[in-house]
Protein backbone atom coordinates (compact mmCIF):
# COMPACT_ATOMS: atom_id res chain seq x y z
CA UNK A 1 0.00 0.00 0.00
CA UNK A 2 1.31 3.91 -0.76
CA UNK A 3 2.49 5.58 2.15
CA UNK A 4 0.24 8.15 1.25
CA UNK A 5 -2.75 6.46 2.45
CA UNK A 6 -4.02 4.99 5.27
CA UNK A 7 -7.01 2.58 6.09
CA UNK A 8 -9.98 3.22 8.54
CA UNK A 9 -9.97 0.22 10.35
CA UNK A 10 -11.01 1.98 13.61
CA UNK A 11 -12.63 5.68 14.85
CA UNK A 12 -13.37 6.65 17.93
CA UNK A 13 -16.45 9.17 17.67
CA UNK A 14 -17.52 11.65 20.58
CA UNK A 15 -19.25 14.98 19.67
CA UNK A 16 -21.73 17.80 21.35
CA UNK A 17 -22.83 18.62 17.99
CA UNK A 18 -24.66 15.77 16.47
CA UNK A 19 -25.70 16.81 13.30
CA UNK A 20 -24.88 14.24 10.41
CA UNK A 21 -23.27 11.70 13.05
CA UNK A 22 -26.21 8.90 12.54
CA UNK A 23 -25.23 9.50 8.32
CA UNK A 24 -21.51 9.45 8.73
CA UNK A 25 -21.77 6.29 11.41
CA UNK A 26 -23.86 4.46 9.45
CA UNK A 27 -20.71 5.10 6.46
CA UNK A 28 -18.02 4.02 8.55
CA UNK A 29 -19.67 0.86 9.49
CA UNK A 30 -20.61 0.41 5.99
CA UNK A 31 -17.01 0.46 5.18
CA UNK A 32 -15.90 -2.33 7.89
CA UNK A 33 -14.81 0.42 10.43
CA UNK A 34 -15.35 -0.50 14.10
CA UNK A 35 -16.60 2.33 16.31
CA UNK A 36 -15.99 3.41 19.46
CA UNK A 37 -17.57 5.59 21.14
CA UNK A 38 -19.34 7.32 24.40
CA UNK A 39 -21.84 8.81 26.26
CA UNK A 40 -24.69 10.60 23.95
CA UNK A 41 -22.77 10.03 20.92
CA UNK A 42 -23.01 6.18 21.85
CA UNK A 43 -26.28 6.16 22.14
CA UNK A 44 -27.07 8.04 19.16
CA UNK A 45 -25.81 5.64 17.44
CA UNK A 46 -27.24 2.42 18.89
CA UNK A 47 -30.30 4.23 18.67
CA UNK A 48 -30.11 4.61 14.92
CA UNK A 49 -28.99 0.67 14.49
CA UNK A 50 -25.42 1.48 14.26
CA UNK A 51 -22.88 -0.63 16.16
CA UNK A 52 -20.88 0.42 18.78
CA UNK A 53 -18.19 -0.38 21.11
CA UNK A 54 -18.01 2.04 24.56
CA UNK A 55 -14.89 3.32 25.21
CA UNK A 56 -15.01 2.74 28.75
CA UNK A 57 -15.17 -1.30 27.46
CA UNK A 58 -12.73 -0.78 25.16
CA UNK A 59 -10.19 0.74 27.98
CA UNK A 60 -11.10 -1.37 30.44
CA UNK A 61 -11.94 1.33 32.30
CA UNK A 62 -15.01 2.93 33.56
CA UNK A 63 -16.13 7.26 32.69
CA UNK A 64 -15.36 8.59 36.63
CA UNK A 65 -15.75 12.15 38.15
CA UNK A 66 -19.32 12.38 36.19
CA UNK A 67 -16.87 11.68 32.94
CA UNK A 68 -14.64 14.38 33.61
CA UNK A 69 -12.21 11.27 32.81
CA UNK A 70 -13.31 9.18 30.42
CA UNK A 71 -11.13 9.41 27.38
CA UNK A 72 -7.62 10.11 29.32
CA UNK A 73 -6.74 7.20 28.59
CA UNK A 74 -3.29 5.52 27.71
CA UNK A 75 -5.02 2.73 25.62
CA UNK A 76 -7.33 5.58 24.05
CA UNK A 77 -4.20 8.12 23.49
CA UNK A 78 -1.32 4.98 22.76
CA UNK A 79 -3.82 4.38 19.95
CA UNK A 80 -3.87 7.70 18.70
CA UNK A 81 -0.79 8.63 18.96
CA UNK A 82 1.63 5.74 17.65
CA UNK A 83 3.42 6.41 14.94
CA UNK A 84 2.74 3.11 12.80
CA UNK A 85 5.70 2.59 10.97
CA UNK A 86 8.06 2.86 14.37
CA UNK A 87 8.76 -0.44 15.14
CA UNK A 88 9.13 0.66 19.29
CA UNK A 89 5.55 2.01 18.94
CA UNK A 90 3.79 -0.96 17.51
CA UNK A 91 5.48 -3.23 19.98
CA UNK A 92 4.72 -1.22 22.82
CA UNK A 93 1.19 -1.29 21.60
CA UNK A 94 1.48 -4.77 21.26
CA UNK A 95 3.27 -5.06 24.78
CA UNK A 96 0.36 -3.27 26.39
CA UNK A 97 -2.91 -4.34 24.56
CA UNK A 98 -3.14 -1.12 22.50
CA UNK A 99 -5.47 -0.99 19.38
CA UNK A 100 -4.71 1.79 16.70
CA UNK A 101 -7.47 4.47 16.30
CA UNK A 102 -7.38 5.33 12.75
CA UNK A 103 -9.88 8.38 13.19
CA UNK A 104 -11.01 10.79 15.57
CA UNK A 105 -14.21 12.44 15.31
CA UNK A 106 -14.34 14.80 17.74
CA UNK A 107 -15.96 18.42 18.43
CA UNK A 108 -15.99 19.97 22.11
CA UNK A 109 -18.22 21.16 25.02
CA UNK A 110 -20.27 23.86 23.63
CA UNK A 111 -18.46 26.31 25.55
CA UNK A 112 -18.32 29.40 23.10
CA UNK A 113 -22.59 29.03 22.94
CA UNK A 114 -22.75 28.90 26.36
CA UNK A 115 -20.57 32.09 27.03
CA UNK A 116 -23.25 33.53 24.48
CA UNK A 117 -26.37 33.02 26.39
CA UNK A 118 -25.52 34.62 29.31
CA UNK A 119 -24.43 31.29 31.29
CA UNK A 120 -22.77 31.87 35.56
CA UNK A 121 -19.65 31.32 35.88
CA UNK A 122 -19.97 27.40 37.06
CA UNK A 123 -21.68 26.35 34.06
CA UNK A 124 -19.48 27.92 31.76
CA UNK A 125 -16.19 26.09 33.46
CA UNK A 126 -17.91 22.93 33.45
CA UNK A 127 -18.83 23.45 29.85
CA UNK A 128 -14.69 23.83 29.19
CA UNK A 129 -13.65 20.37 27.28
CA UNK A 130 -10.20 18.74 28.20
CA UNK A 131 -10.06 15.79 26.78
CA UNK A 132 -11.72 16.41 23.70
CA UNK A 133 -8.99 18.72 22.88
CA UNK A 134 -6.34 16.16 24.14
CA UNK A 135 -7.61 13.57 21.45
CA UNK A 136 -8.42 16.31 18.88
CA UNK A 137 -4.68 17.72 18.90
CA UNK A 138 -2.82 13.95 19.49
CA UNK A 139 -4.96 12.98 16.47
CA UNK A 140 -3.90 16.04 14.82
CA UNK A 141 -0.24 15.60 15.81
CA UNK A 142 -0.32 12.41 14.07
CA UNK A 143 -1.65 13.45 11.24
CA UNK A 144 0.50 11.27 9.05
CA UNK A 145 -1.43 8.17 10.25
CA UNK A 146 -4.62 9.20 11.67
CA UNK A 147 -7.47 11.54 10.16
CA UNK A 148 -9.22 14.10 12.31
CA UNK A 149 -12.48 15.52 12.10
CA UNK A 150 -13.63 18.60 13.97
CA UNK A 151 -16.65 19.74 12.10
CA UNK A 152 -20.02 18.01 11.21
CA UNK A 153 -19.17 19.92 7.34
CA UNK A 154 -15.90 17.36 7.14
CA UNK A 155 -17.60 14.64 7.03
CA UNK A 156 -18.14 14.45 3.40
CA UNK A 157 -14.39 15.01 2.76
CA UNK A 158 -13.69 11.86 4.65
CA UNK A 159 -16.59 10.08 3.14
CA UNK A 160 -15.20 11.63 -0.29
CA UNK A 161 -11.46 10.87 0.30
CA UNK A 162 -12.25 6.95 2.00
CA UNK A 163 -14.66 5.90 -1.38
CA UNK A 164 -11.69 7.05 -3.40
CA UNK A 165 -9.10 5.38 -2.02
CA UNK A 166 -10.76 1.69 -0.86
CA UNK A 167 -11.62 3.04 2.86
CA UNK A 168 -8.81 5.04 3.27
CA UNK A 169 -7.69 8.66 3.61
CA UNK A 170 -4.88 10.62 1.78
CA UNK A 171 -1.98 12.42 2.97
CA UNK A 172 -3.39 15.01 1.45
CA UNK A 173 -6.75 15.00 3.14
CA UNK A 174 -5.10 14.68 6.55
CA UNK A 175 -2.52 17.21 6.65
CA UNK A 176 -5.54 19.78 5.45
CA UNK A 177 -7.86 18.59 8.58
CA UNK A 178 -4.90 18.53 11.15
CA UNK A 179 -4.48 22.69 10.50
CA UNK A 180 -8.40 22.79 10.50
CA UNK A 181 -8.16 20.72 13.95
CA UNK A 182 -5.53 22.88 15.39
CA UNK A 183 -7.36 25.99 14.54
CA UNK A 184 -10.76 24.69 16.10
CA UNK A 185 -8.52 23.84 19.49
CA UNK A 186 -6.67 26.96 19.28
CA UNK A 187 -10.11 29.37 19.04
CA UNK A 188 -11.59 27.60 22.01
CA UNK A 189 -8.74 28.28 24.24
CA UNK A 190 -8.69 32.07 22.89
CA UNK A 191 -12.35 32.12 24.05
CA UNK A 192 -11.38 30.78 27.01
CA UNK A 193 -8.18 32.77 27.97
CA UNK A 194 -10.25 36.07 27.19
CA UNK A 195 -13.01 34.74 29.05
CA UNK A 196 -11.58 34.16 32.02
CA UNK A 197 -8.98 37.58 31.68
CA UNK A 198 -12.41 39.47 31.75
CA UNK A 199 -13.59 37.85 34.67
CA UNK A 200 -10.45 39.07 36.61
CA UNK A 201 -10.46 42.58 35.28
CA UNK A 202 -6.85 41.93 33.47
CA UNK A 203 -8.30 42.96 29.63
CA UNK A 204 -9.54 45.76 30.74
CA UNK A 205 -7.47 46.86 33.37
CA UNK A 206 -3.83 48.40 33.34
CA UNK A 207 -2.35 45.20 34.12
CA UNK A 208 -2.40 43.19 30.54
CA UNK A 209 -1.65 39.45 30.18
CA UNK A 210 1.62 38.41 28.99
CA UNK A 211 0.09 36.63 26.49
CA UNK A 212 -3.12 37.45 24.58
CA UNK A 213 -5.43 35.35 22.20
CA UNK A 214 -7.61 35.77 19.81
CA UNK A 215 -9.81 33.63 16.87
CA UNK A 216 -12.66 34.13 14.95
CA UNK A 217 -14.58 31.70 12.66
CA UNK A 218 -15.11 32.53 8.98
CA UNK A 219 -18.16 34.18 7.68
CA UNK A 220 -16.95 35.13 4.10
CA UNK A 221 -14.30 34.74 1.59
CA UNK A 222 -14.24 38.10 -0.26
CA UNK A 223 -13.45 38.86 -3.60
CA UNK A 224 -10.93 41.17 -2.49
CA UNK A 225 -9.97 43.71 0.22
CA UNK A 226 -10.11 47.53 0.36
CA UNK A 227 -8.63 47.11 -3.64
CA UNK A 228 -8.83 44.40 -5.67
CA UNK A 229 -5.52 43.11 -5.91
CA UNK A 230 -6.14 42.41 -1.83
CA UNK A 231 -7.40 39.47 -0.74
CA UNK A 232 -9.70 39.17 2.10
CA UNK A 233 -12.04 37.67 4.38
CA UNK A 234 -14.46 38.06 7.31
CA UNK A 235 -14.43 36.52 10.56
CA UNK A 236 -16.68 36.18 13.37
CA UNK A 237 -15.37 36.33 16.76
CA UNK A 238 -18.42 35.66 18.81
CA UNK A 239 -18.89 38.43 20.37
CA UNK A 240 -22.75 38.34 20.84
CA UNK A 241 -23.27 42.95 20.13
CA UNK A 242 -26.13 43.61 17.49
CA UNK A 243 -24.45 44.80 14.81
CA UNK A 244 -23.05 44.08 10.77
CA UNK A 245 -21.13 40.38 12.04
CA UNK A 246 -24.59 39.27 13.75
CA UNK A 247 -26.98 40.44 11.37
CA UNK A 248 -29.63 39.00 8.83
CA UNK A 249 -29.00 40.28 5.33
CA UNK A 250 -32.88 40.45 3.74
CA UNK A 251 -31.62 41.09 0.23
CA UNK A 252 -28.56 42.09 -2.01
CA UNK A 253 -24.99 40.97 -3.37
CA UNK A 254 -22.81 39.83 -0.11
CA UNK A 255 -21.15 42.93 1.37
CA UNK A 256 -17.84 43.77 0.60
CA UNK A 257 -14.56 45.04 2.53
CA UNK A 258 -15.51 48.76 2.75
CA UNK A 259 -19.28 47.66 3.05
CA UNK A 260 -18.27 45.98 6.37
CA UNK A 261 -16.37 48.56 7.85
CA UNK A 262 -18.39 51.68 7.09
CA UNK A 263 -21.51 49.48 7.61
CA UNK A 264 -20.15 48.93 11.19
CA UNK A 265 -19.26 52.68 11.46
CA UNK A 266 -23.06 53.96 10.72
CA UNK A 267 -24.86 51.12 13.02
CA UNK A 268 -22.18 52.57 16.21
CA UNK A 269 -23.27 56.24 15.73
CA UNK A 270 -26.96 55.53 15.43
CA UNK A 271 -26.48 53.55 18.57
CA UNK A 272 -25.33 56.06 20.68
CA UNK A 273 -28.97 57.38 20.41
CA UNK A 274 -32.27 57.17 22.72
CA UNK A 275 -34.33 58.88 20.29
CA UNK A 276 -35.24 58.17 16.84
CA UNK A 277 -31.87 58.39 14.89
CA UNK A 278 -30.14 58.41 11.57
CA UNK A 279 -26.64 57.94 10.31
CA UNK A 280 -25.44 58.17 7.26
CA UNK A 281 -22.12 57.47 6.32
CA UNK A 282 -19.12 57.32 3.57
CA UNK A 283 -15.91 55.84 3.96
CA UNK A 284 -16.50 55.71 7.97
CA UNK A 285 -17.09 58.89 8.29
CA UNK A 286 -20.61 60.25 8.53
CA UNK A 287 -21.80 62.88 6.05
CA UNK A 288 -24.77 63.41 8.41
CA UNK A 289 -26.66 61.93 11.38
CA UNK A 290 -29.85 63.78 12.73
CA UNK A 291 -32.57 63.22 15.56
CA UNK A 292 -35.91 63.76 14.52
CA UNK A 293 -39.89 63.00 15.40
CA UNK A 294 -40.11 60.48 13.01
CA UNK A 295 -37.49 58.06 11.50
CA UNK A 296 -38.60 59.74 7.64
CA UNK A 297 -37.99 63.16 9.66
CA UNK A 298 -34.19 61.97 11.01
CA UNK A 299 -33.71 60.63 7.25
CA UNK A 300 -34.41 64.08 6.08
CA UNK A 301 -32.78 66.22 8.41
CA UNK A 302 -29.39 63.56 7.63
CA UNK A 303 -29.62 63.61 4.60
CA UNK A 304 -29.88 67.38 4.11
CA UNK A 305 -26.86 67.76 5.84
CA UNK A 306 -24.37 66.85 2.87
CA UNK A 307 -26.43 65.25 -0.02
CA UNK A 308 -23.91 65.19 -2.25
CA UNK A 309 -21.57 62.69 -0.38
CA UNK A 310 -24.78 60.41 0.46
CA UNK A 311 -24.65 59.13 -2.93
CA UNK A 312 -24.02 55.66 -2.48
CA UNK A 313 -23.60 55.83 1.28
CA UNK A 314 -24.59 53.77 4.12
CA UNK A 315 -27.87 54.02 6.32
CA UNK A 316 -28.45 53.35 9.95
CA UNK A 317 -31.64 53.45 11.89
CA UNK A 318 -32.22 52.86 15.45
CA UNK A 319 -36.01 52.16 14.61
CA UNK A 320 -37.45 49.78 12.33
CA UNK A 321 -37.62 50.99 8.87
CA UNK A 322 -40.97 51.64 7.88
CA UNK A 323 -42.22 52.52 4.21
CA UNK A 324 -42.52 56.17 4.37
CA UNK A 325 -38.53 56.17 5.35
CA UNK A 326 -38.13 53.75 3.02
CA UNK A 327 -39.53 55.75 -0.60
CA UNK A 328 -37.05 58.44 0.91
CA UNK A 329 -34.19 56.36 0.90
CA UNK A 330 -34.43 54.88 -1.99
CA UNK A 331 -34.50 58.02 -4.50
CA UNK A 332 -31.25 58.06 -4.41
CA UNK A 333 -28.12 55.15 -4.62
CA UNK A 334 -27.51 53.65 -1.12
CA UNK A 335 -25.23 51.01 -0.57
CA UNK A 336 -26.38 49.50 2.56
CA UNK A 337 -29.52 49.99 5.12
CA UNK A 338 -29.09 48.53 8.44
CA UNK A 339 -31.77 48.81 11.20
CA UNK A 340 -33.06 46.72 14.02
CA UNK A 341 -36.21 45.38 11.37
CA UNK A 342 -37.86 46.04 8.34
CA UNK A 343 -41.55 46.58 8.43
CA UNK A 344 -43.15 44.44 5.42
CA UNK A 345 -44.62 47.87 3.39
CA UNK A 346 -40.67 48.95 3.77
CA UNK A 347 -39.30 45.48 2.14
CA UNK A 348 -41.78 45.54 -0.88
CA UNK A 349 -40.43 49.25 -1.38
CA UNK A 350 -36.43 48.10 -1.23
CA UNK A 351 -37.12 45.14 -3.08
CA UNK A 352 -37.82 47.02 -5.97
CA UNK A 353 -33.95 47.85 -5.49
CA UNK A 354 -32.05 44.89 -5.55
CA UNK A 355 -28.65 46.18 -5.32
CA UNK A 356 -29.47 47.54 -1.92
CA UNK A 357 -28.01 45.53 0.68
CA UNK A 358 -30.95 45.36 3.64
CA UNK A 359 -29.65 44.32 6.76
CA UNK A 360 -31.39 43.75 10.57
CA UNK A 361 -30.07 43.08 13.66
CA UNK A 362 -32.72 42.82 16.16
CA UNK A 363 -31.79 45.30 18.82
CA UNK A 364 -28.82 48.00 18.57
CA UNK A 365 -25.84 47.61 20.17
CA UNK A 366 -25.11 49.55 23.33
CA UNK A 367 -22.67 51.92 22.84
CA UNK A 368 -21.29 52.03 26.81
CA UNK A 369 -20.26 48.59 27.12
CA UNK A 370 -18.05 46.98 24.80
CA UNK A 371 -15.02 44.14 24.25
CA UNK A 372 -11.64 44.72 22.78
CA UNK A 373 -10.39 46.77 19.55
CA UNK A 374 -7.73 45.31 17.80
CA UNK A 375 -5.31 47.00 14.95
CA UNK A 376 -2.79 45.04 13.30
CA UNK A 377 1.01 46.74 12.94
CA UNK A 378 4.21 45.11 11.34
CA UNK A 379 5.61 42.43 13.89
CA UNK A 380 2.01 43.26 16.30
CA UNK A 381 -0.92 44.30 17.31
CA UNK A 382 -2.12 47.27 19.17
CA UNK A 383 -5.11 46.52 21.34
CA UNK A 384 -7.03 48.59 23.56
CA UNK A 385 -10.98 48.85 24.63
CA UNK A 386 -13.87 49.83 22.98
CA UNK A 387 -14.23 54.06 23.21
CA UNK A 388 -17.31 53.15 25.27
CA UNK A 389 -17.68 56.58 26.69
CA UNK A 390 -18.48 60.57 25.79
CA UNK A 391 -17.99 63.08 28.96
CA UNK A 392 -15.80 62.89 32.13
CA UNK A 393 -16.88 66.36 33.50
CA UNK A 394 -18.97 68.42 31.68
CA UNK A 395 -17.72 72.09 32.55
CA UNK A 396 -18.85 75.52 31.34
CA UNK A 397 -15.41 77.71 30.73
CA UNK A 398 -16.70 81.02 29.41
CA UNK A 399 -18.58 83.91 30.91
CA UNK A 400 -21.59 83.17 29.37
CA UNK A 401 -23.61 80.34 30.38
CA UNK A 402 -25.01 78.02 27.08
CA UNK A 403 -28.75 77.89 27.13
CA UNK A 404 -30.92 74.53 27.32
CA UNK A 405 -30.90 74.10 23.84
CA UNK A 406 -27.34 74.65 22.99
CA UNK A 407 -26.29 72.32 26.07
CA UNK A 408 -28.51 69.43 24.01
CA UNK A 409 -27.32 70.38 20.35
CA UNK A 410 -23.48 70.78 22.04
CA UNK A 411 -23.51 66.86 23.64
CA UNK A 412 -25.64 65.91 20.29
CA UNK A 413 -22.21 67.14 18.50
CA UNK A 414 -19.74 66.12 20.59
CA UNK A 415 -21.40 62.24 20.28
CA UNK A 416 -21.04 62.81 16.55
CA UNK A 417 -17.51 63.74 16.52
CA UNK A 418 -16.66 60.63 18.66
CA UNK A 419 -16.99 59.03 15.85
CA UNK A 420 -15.37 60.71 13.13
CA UNK A 421 -12.14 60.55 11.92
CA UNK A 422 -9.64 63.19 13.22
CA UNK A 423 -9.02 65.59 13.25
CA UNK A 424 -12.46 66.28 13.86
CA UNK A 425 -15.27 69.39 13.57
CA UNK A 426 -18.58 69.07 13.88
CA UNK A 427 -21.18 71.72 13.15
CA UNK A 428 -25.28 70.88 14.49
CA UNK A 429 -27.99 72.67 14.92
CA UNK A 430 -31.46 71.41 16.74
CA UNK A 431 -30.24 68.07 16.82
CA UNK A 432 -28.59 67.32 13.30
CA UNK A 433 -25.60 67.78 11.57
CA UNK A 434 -24.99 70.94 9.34
CA UNK A 435 -21.33 70.47 8.70
CA UNK A 436 -18.83 68.10 9.28
CA UNK A 437 -14.68 68.21 8.94
CA UNK A 438 -13.16 64.90 8.63
CA UNK A 439 -9.61 63.50 9.10
CA UNK A 440 -7.39 66.37 8.13
CA UNK A 441 -3.86 66.79 9.05
CA UNK A 442 -4.93 70.81 10.37
CA UNK A 443 -7.61 71.20 12.65
CA UNK A 444 -8.21 74.62 11.22
CA UNK A 445 -8.37 72.72 8.03
CA UNK A 446 -11.10 70.33 9.23
CA UNK A 447 -13.29 73.67 10.71
CA UNK A 448 -13.31 75.36 7.16
CA UNK A 449 -14.13 71.93 5.66
CA UNK A 450 -17.07 71.91 7.92
CA UNK A 451 -17.95 75.42 7.38
CA UNK A 452 -18.03 75.07 4.09
CA UNK A 453 -20.03 71.93 4.23
CA UNK A 454 -22.86 74.12 6.21
CA UNK A 455 -22.50 76.61 3.38
CA UNK A 456 -23.14 74.01 0.89
CA UNK A 457 -26.25 72.37 2.95
CA UNK A 458 -27.72 75.91 2.95
CA UNK A 459 -27.49 76.55 -0.56
CA UNK A 460 -28.65 73.04 -1.60
CA UNK A 461 -32.02 73.81 0.72
CA UNK A 462 -32.34 77.02 -1.12
CA UNK A 463 -31.02 78.71 2.21
CA UNK A 464 -29.84 82.27 1.92
CA UNK A 465 -27.84 81.94 4.84
CA UNK A 466 -24.98 79.51 6.21
CA UNK A 467 -26.63 76.66 8.18
CA UNK A 468 -23.37 77.34 10.41
CA UNK A 469 -24.80 80.45 11.51
CA UNK A 470 -26.15 80.07 15.06
CA UNK A 471 -24.93 76.67 15.81
CA UNK A 472 -22.87 74.34 17.96
CA UNK A 473 -19.67 73.24 16.84
CA UNK A 474 -17.69 70.21 18.82
CA UNK A 475 -14.26 69.48 18.14
CA UNK A 476 -13.09 66.12 19.15
CA UNK A 477 -9.72 67.32 20.67
CA UNK A 478 -8.70 70.27 22.39
CA UNK A 479 -7.94 73.64 20.59
CA UNK A 480 -4.02 73.93 20.70
CA UNK A 481 -4.34 77.77 19.49
CA UNK A 482 -7.86 79.93 19.09
CA UNK A 483 -7.20 79.76 15.64
CA UNK A 484 -9.46 76.76 14.82
CA UNK A 485 -11.96 78.79 17.17
CA UNK A 486 -11.75 81.72 15.51
CA UNK A 487 -12.48 80.26 12.56
CA UNK A 488 -15.83 78.65 13.97
CA UNK A 489 -17.13 82.16 15.33
CA UNK A 490 -16.27 83.77 11.77
CA UNK A 491 -18.32 80.33 9.82
CA UNK A 492 -20.93 81.84 12.97
CA UNK A 493 -21.36 79.08 15.41
CA UNK A 494 -22.53 80.72 18.85
CA UNK A 495 -21.36 77.58 21.23
CA UNK A 496 -18.50 75.73 21.79
CA UNK A 497 -17.18 71.78 23.01
CA UNK A 498 -13.92 70.39 23.32
CA UNK A 499 -12.00 67.96 25.42
CA UNK A 500 -9.46 71.11 27.27
CA UNK A 501 -6.15 70.57 28.25
CA UNK A 502 -3.84 72.34 25.84
CA UNK A 503 -1.13 74.38 27.49
CA UNK A 504 -3.33 77.66 25.88
CA UNK A 505 -6.78 77.14 27.15
CA UNK A 506 -6.26 80.26 28.59
CA UNK A 507 -6.04 81.54 25.17
CA UNK A 508 -8.90 79.98 23.56
CA UNK A 509 -11.54 80.80 26.72
CA UNK A 510 -10.65 84.41 25.97
CA UNK A 511 -11.32 84.66 22.29
CA UNK A 512 -14.68 82.74 22.94
CA UNK A 513 -15.14 85.43 26.01
CA UNK A 514 -14.46 88.50 23.34
CA UNK A 515 -16.61 87.20 20.41
CA UNK A 516 -19.24 86.25 23.44
CA UNK A 517 -19.62 82.56 22.81
CA UNK A 518 -19.96 80.09 25.55
CA UNK A 519 -17.53 76.77 25.67
CA UNK A 520 -18.09 73.87 27.38
CA UNK A 521 -15.20 71.35 28.30
CA UNK A 522 -15.72 67.45 28.26
CA UNK A 523 -12.23 66.53 29.93
CA UNK A 524 -12.81 63.14 27.46
CA UNK A 525 -10.98 63.49 24.03
CA UNK A 526 -12.12 60.83 21.02
CA UNK A 527 -9.34 60.50 18.53
CA UNK A 528 -10.18 58.13 16.06
CA UNK A 529 -7.76 56.99 13.66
Amino acid sequence: MSQSIRPIRRALLSVSDKSGLVEFGHFLAEQGVEILSTGGTAKALVDAGVAVTEVSKHTGFPEIMDGRVKTLQPKIHGGILAIRDNTEHTQAMKDHGISAIDLVCVNLYPFEETRARGAGFDESVENIDIGGPAMIRAAAKNHGDVTVVVEPEDYALVKQDMMANNGATSDKLRLELSARAFARTASYDAAISGWLAGETNTAEGSEWPKRITFAGELKQTMRYGENPHQKAAFYSNGENRPGVATATQLQGKELSYNNLNDTDAAFEIASEFEDTACAIIKHANPCGVAVGGTLVDAYKRAYSCDTESAFGGIVALNRTLDGETATEIVKIFTEVVIAPDVDEAARKILAEKKNVRVLTTGNMADATTGGLMVKALAGGLLVQGRDNEIFADLKVVTKRQPTDKEMEDLKFAFTIAKHVKSNAIVYARNNMTVGIGAGQMSRVNSCRIAAFRAEQAAKTAGDSETWAKGSVVASDAFFPFSDGLLEAIEAGAEAVIQPGGSMRDAEVIEAADKAGITMVMTGMRHFRH
